[in-house]
């Protein structure tokens, strides 16, 4: 399909106008691609060829409008570090248009009526940031937004320094998050509110919408898979940073890329971003706010369903996130099938990791081509003693494994990655896009499309963080 025969549709704009704000992106000086990405296009079925051309960059810099297209803003709330914001919005962000279940939204398109006193521009770090890493999670098989490509400016705008700008062009299946519930109950906007909620069952739910109690099943099916997202991020070591209510999507996937990290040595206290000086997103506290998020969901709900059945179905999230986590560790430890004593297993090495400061990705990598030898493993600690101790425990317990060997490091090569995005690589492919440079954006969005091959080109990126790396936290324009 070439970009002129593009029909967009806009559901959203289906509900009541105080949803959104109708708002026009306002274009950057002089803009330049940055990078494309040609397997999201075939997802659209639009031409590989036309990601190349002026008209496409005039697509991303808001100056083309293809037929159909009504661009807006969304407004919702939400609790940000737990207190709550009546009025937040998409502040930087403009939606133009729906191609079949895809919402695609210009993210550094320019001010909308709930900037909140911003310029809503996004600058060429944050997006690379949110560009590479959208396409990580995917590649991992974590759900989350996309992204179909990125724009720079020459034009800066003031952060931390004068910086240039940037604009991502993502996609999703729902741009909803839990935070717009919570803005029409708490403005006791009920018909509304009702009128959303009908809207997200047909965008995210239709297999609930002829059922009397949708709301009460959408709440469980959010609860679910929410939980499972959590023991996705756990599971991997992935640190989201700002889960306030109004990043949390309404479809459980991974949404708005603010500051955020992979974990370098495994660390439960870890904290990738610099403004939560009390850990509150810290890598190990995520589960417990994806249920205090959930709780707020349940809250934002109870209008339009019956509040003690809100809380039953809340109370099942933990036992879910903790069937899920097992199931996966399991997986990631080589194992066919659970026992009664796996979470405690897990729960040793997650000790023995942390005590040893190990690179988490890397040793789960090398544990999956484990056969009885350990100097491979051993050398990523300082001590042995309890890294042997952790692998007595797990030699004891592949004995009663029903999958050879070979079997076993087949399938857990297939489940521990050997490449995740850390920061330091991020930030090199932001340091040569700065100077100009765009092939180190190149590389990482390979590795992130195939983090499970072995791209021995980037061989470099395959170990341990460097010690003067580690641990690196981010700001907010991040």
């Amino acid at each position: 399909m070439k970009l002129d025969q593009i029909q967009f549709t806009n559901p959203y704009l289906s509900l009541p106008p105080l949803c959104y704000q109708r708002i026009m992106p306002t274009p950057l000086k002089t803009p330049h691609l940055i990078h494309a990405n040609e397997t999201m296009a075939q997802v659209l079925e639009i031409d590989a060829g036309e990601l190349y051309t002026e008209r496409f960059l005039a697509l991303l810099n808001g100056e083309f409008q293809p037929e159909g297209s009504d661009s807006f803003a969304m407004c919702y709330a939400g609790h940000q570090f737990g207190f709550f914001v009546e009025r937040l919005g998409d502040g930087r962000a403009i939606n133009i248009g729906s191609l079949g279940k895809w919402h695609l939204q210009l993210k550094g398109s320019g001010r909308t009526l709930y900037s909140r006193g911003g310029d809503g521009r996004a600058v060429l770090r944050s997006s690379i940031r949110e560009y590479l890493m959208s396409e990580a999670m995917y590649g991992l098989g974590i759900p989350t937004t996309r992204a179909l490509a990125i724009i720079g400016s020459p034009q800066q705008v003031y952060r931390e320094d004068w910086e240039n700008t940037a604009v991502v062009l993502r996609l999703s299946h729902s741009w909803v998050r839990f935070g717009t519930f919570e803005y029409f109950t708490h403005h006791r906007k009920f018909k509304e509110l009702e009128a959303l909620a009908e809207y997200v069952i047909a965008e995210s739910y239709p297999h609930l919408a002829d059922k009397e109690d949708r709301y009460l099943l959408m709440y469980e099916e959010i609860v679910r898979n929410t939980a499972q997202l959590m023991a996705q991020w756990q599971s991997v070591g992935f640190n989201h940073g700002v889960m306030n209510t109004d990043n949390m999507s309404i479809a459980s996937l991974t949404i708005d890329y603010g500051p955020y990290a992979f974990l370098d040595d495994f660390d439960r206290d870890y904290i990738c971003n610099h403004t939560d000086g009390f850990g509150r997103y810290s890598f190990g506290n995520q589960p417990r706010i994806g249920e205090w998020n959930l709780e707020a969901l349940m809250l934002a709900l109870s209008p339009i369903a019956p509040a003690e059945r809100l809380k039953v179905i809340h109370s099942r999230y933990f036992g879910i996130f903790h069937e899920r986590y097992t199931a996966i560790m399991g997986a990631k430890l080589g194992l066919n099938e659970l026992t009664e004593g796996d979470y405690d297993l897990i729960g040793k090495l997650q000790n023995t990791l942390e005590e040893l400061k190990v690179d988490y990705t890397l040793f789960m990598r090398t544990l999956s081509s484990y056969d009885g030898e350990r100097s491979s493993l051993l050398r990523l600690g300082l001590y042995h003693k309890p890294m042997n101790e952790w692998l007595d425990l797990y030699d004891d317990r592949l004995l009663t494994n029903s999958i050879d060997t070979t079997e076993r490091h087949t399938r857990m090569l297939r489940t521990n990655p050997k490449y995740v995005l850390k920061i330091y690589m991020i930030q090199e492919a932001i340091d040569a896009a700065k100077a100009g440079d765009f092939t180190v954006v190149d590389a990482l969005f390979r590795i992130a499309q195939n983090p499970y091959e072995e791209h021995p080109e980037y061989e470099r990126w395959a170990g341990a963080t460097p010690e003067e790396y580690k641990n690196k936290k981010l700001s907010c324009s991040s």
